[in-house]
């Protein structure tokens, strides 16, 4: 299987790849059942800037990006900053239906079990043991700790909807998939 894997690599883009120079990844976005829960746990605990936030009442929503941004380069004017949002690399996008909150019976599949499917986000820090530190004295839930499996140095966290983040250095990434 890997050996299709690399020949996808070679193969050529579209004829006029030209196209794709600008093209980036944006957003992910995540169903959160309470965004102040959600708020506080990427904001606080991960450390994330709330870029802006998108309501749509005629349809109950509303939207929440997120991502590693500098608050003093957030624009202050409206239109400036909504363009300005959607300029971002790797944003997370959390979509909140409203009264979620309040419905005991609502949740949301992190895509781990049965049926599979998504699997996590990633986030780059430069200390995975000390980024886990600071998440074990905020009580965040862990999936896998640095030590534990066969993969030493990485860690999975939960975000309240369950949703597994992999907390990964880039440097350590090089042995582990050696």
């Amino acid at each position: 299987q890997s050996d299709k894997v690399l020949e996808l690599r070679i193969i050529p883009r579209i004829e006029n790849s030209v196209v794709f120079q600008d093209f980036m990844m944006q957003q992910t976005m995540l169903r959160v059942k309470d965004p102040v829960k959600s708020l506080d746990f990427y904001t606080r605990i991960m450390g994330m800037t709330l870029l802006q936030k998108f309501d749509f009442p005629s349809m109950h929503f509303s939207l929440y990006f997120l991502g590693y941004e500098d608050k003093k380069e957030i624009p202050a004017d409206v239109k400036e900053r909504t363009a300005w949002t959607f300029s971002r690399r790797a944003t997370i996008e959390l979509t909140h239906n409203w009264g979620s909150e309040s419905d005991a019976s609502q949740s949301y599949h992190n895509g781990n079990s049965d049926p599979r499917g998504f699997g996590h986000i990633g986030i780059a820090v430069p200390d995975v043991y000390a980024a886990c530190k600071l998440f074990e004295e905020q009580a965040v839930t862990f999936v896998k700790k640095p030590d534990d499996g066969k993969m030493k140095g990485l860690a999975f966290v939960q975000d309240p909807d369950g949703y597994w983040i992999e907390i990964l250095s880039p440097n350590n990434m090089v042995s582990i998939t050696s």
